[in-house]
């Protein structure tokens, strides 16, 4: 009789933490994520005009080569998130991910901001090894954090405010790092007192090896603490095929997709307000400012988009939400940037819309997933929300890619003479751009629609 029950005890690897504990742990690793990724979005372009000397011809190959290796890694997520649903261990599928790529994030981001002191090919060269080594281990990292969330909480309420949370917390990162990286990295530059350049490449280079090592020590929370649904763990291994056939029928997932990529201007003005600021103002220090505005926005719409929720359907606040977005970006070129408070209100209201955009996205695609589980039997997390990091890899690759094309119009570059012409055409790509972009992505968010009866608010 005891040889018959003893196989039943459940061993200390099935141990589930409560659902706070999980919820804390998801959020710390997603805010320790965020502030790696942050940093490589906001300053890259600066590090490498301001600090790698590169030219204007440099920064043209530099935008191509990122949006290039954007999109090659994101063709990559699929895989990976298939890799993920085919994966079978005592850990689960995801949580092993997210445990061995946690050292060569941290490594390549650091080394992304240590650019050697060598001629330009050279430097061009080693910028494209490592950040295509970069972009497949953030990869790795980010598509099992995104599918532990949807695994981890069944109950779509409480998923969604723990996808809000991490978009919140996420967004105090990216404040965090967007205010903090510059005087770390002048902390770190060790400059003598009354030297010309308080801020050095090597000051850099040591401060974004230091967010990066924390970035990731936090991120591991959701190893230790986060727990995958039990019968997914014991579930026969899907297939490659299986995977893919029910990813291009989830209809409701694919028009997330094709709406979120066509939004690809929203990011515009994180991936080149740097910049702008610069070629605008002549003084890298008011980005803090906007930068400040911009977060603000974030996480206010990130807390308060559940409850927003709850009075619509996720498509009408998506649809509502892009209209607003795109009102708010003609209105802040309309305007100008003459008046820094009136650019900063501006940029606050898109952030609002950004915000909520993040929080109802995963959403909609948490919802689609438990919509073709419930038509299908098939539960495919890991590819699902390999979508996720897979649309916004694009969308930031788009962002990059178009803004690079406006500062290479404008003829900017380090030390060049800054002209009303050049300001304005800089203005267009972070403001015009923008609200194109959104308007046109609301159309396809109007065709979401779930099958199976799902119980959320998701449709409407």
């Amino acid at each position: 009789m005891s040889t018959q029950t003893a196989p039943s005890a459940p061993p200390p690897a099935t141990r589930t933490p409560s659902a706070r504990t999980q919820s804390r742990a998801i959020v710390t690793a997603g805010f320790g994520q965020n502030a790696i990724l942050t940093t490589v979005t906001t300053f890259l372009l600066v590090y490498l005009l301001q600090y790698a000397h590169l030219s204007t011809a440099g920064i043209a190959v530099v935008t191509t080569i990122i949006a290039l290796a954007k999109i090659l890694d994101a063709i990559s997520d699929p895989v990976m998130g298939s890799i993920i649903d085919m994966t079978r261990t005592r850990w689960g599928k995801m949580r092993p991910f997210i445990l061995f790529s946690a050292a060569p994030v941290a490594l390549l981001t650091g080394l992304l901001f240590t650019v050697p002191a060598a001629d330009e090919s050279t430097q061009l060269v080693y910028f494209g090894v490592v950040y295509v080594l970069w972009g497949f281990a953030y990869t790795v990292c980010d598509v099992p954090l995104w599918g532990l969330i949807g695994s981890a909480f069944s109950d779509p309420v409480a998923r969604n405010r723990v996808i809000s949370r991490v978009r919140a917390f996420g967004a105090i990162s990216l404040g965090l790092a967007t205010l903090g990286m510059p005087w770390l990295a002048q902390a770190l530059s060790f400059a003598p007192a009354g030297a010309a350049e308080q801020t050095t490449a090597s000051g850099w280079s040591r401060a974004v090896f230091a967010i990066a090592i924390v970035g990731m020590g936090l991120y591991l929370f959701a190893f230790v603490f986060g727990r995958e649904r039990p019968q997914e763990i014991g579930k026969p291994r899907l297939k490659f095929r299986q995977l893919f056939r029910e990813l291009f029928h989830n209809t409701p997932l694919l028009m997330v997709l094709i709406g979120s990529v066509l939004g690809f201007g929203r990011f515009i003005v994180q991936a080149g307000g740097a910049v702008f600021v610069v070629i605008a103002y002549g003084n890298a220090g008011y980005f803090t400012f906007i930068g400040a505005a911009i977060i603000l926005g974030l996480v206010i719409a990130s807390f308060f988009t559940p409850r927003l929720l709850r009075l619509m359907s996720a498509r009408r606040l998506m649809v509502s939400s892009s209209i607003a977005g795109a009102v708010f970006y003609v209105a802040m070129y309309l305007v100008g940037f003459q008046s820094l408070v009136a650019l900063a209100v501006f940029i606050f209201l898109t952030g609002l819309t950004l915000g909520i955009f993040g929080v109802v996205q995963a959403t909609m695609i948490a919802d689609a997933v438990d919509d073709a589980e419930a038509r299908t039997g098939v539960r495919n997390d890991g590819i699902s929300f390999a979508s996720l990091t897979f649309v916004s890899k694009i969308m930031n690759a788009l962002a990059v890619l178009v803004f690079g094309f406006f500062v290479v119009l404008a003829g900017y570059q380090d030390g060049v003479t800054v002209t009303p012409a050049m300001q304005n055409t800089i203005f267009l790509s972070i403001t015009i751009v923008p609200a194109i972009s959104c308007l046109v992505s609301a159309v396809p968010f109007l065709f979401y629609r779930l099958k199976a009866g799902h119980p959320s608010v998701s449709e409407g």
